[in-house]
Formats: C-alpha cells, structure tokens, sequence
C-alpha cells in the first residue's frame, strides 16, 4: 500500500476511535469521500493496525445503530426551523 494511503487509513482510524465521530465527519474533516473513508476503515485498516481496526468498528457499529435516531433528530430540527419562519 502506498504510504500516502497508509498515512490517511491512520488518521481516520484514530479521528474516528478519538472523537467518536460518522464516516461522513470524517471525510467532511479530510477532504475525501464518504466511500474512501468507508474503505479505508472497512477494508485497508484491519491489515495495518489490528487494534485500532476493533476500536473504529465498534464505533462504527454504534453509529450504524443510532442512525436512525439521528436521522429522526434532523427531521425535527427540520421541521422546527420551517414552523419558526
């Protein structure tokens, strides 16, 4: 793997693991797509630091099973914005 690559599957890995944060904040936070992000920590990640690798996927596995709290949240505040015009 490219060490460009490596170097970006790390710091995703470890944004994620610190802040807790959705594949889509963290390719907003470096500039690349929701799918590369994806990948890398899906797929490139678990080949080069095992450990962070079950770090990130327990993270992602929470977030996949809140999502569709957060989705309901954003409908309200949808809502509530076009009620307050």
């Amino acid at each position: 793997m490219w060490e460009e690559i490596e170097e970006r599957v790390r710091a995703c890995g470890q944004y994620i693991a610190s802040t807790g944060c959705t594949v889509r904040a963290c390719a907003l936070h470096f500039h690349t797509s929701k799918s590369t992000v994806h990948k890398d920590m899906t797929e490139r990640l678990r080949s080069l630091d095992e450990e962070l690798y079950l770090r990130v996927k327990e993270v992602l596995e929470k977030n996949l099973k809140e999502r569709h709290l957060r989705g309901g949240q954003s409908t309200k505040r949808k809502y509530e914005k076009q009620r307050g015009k």
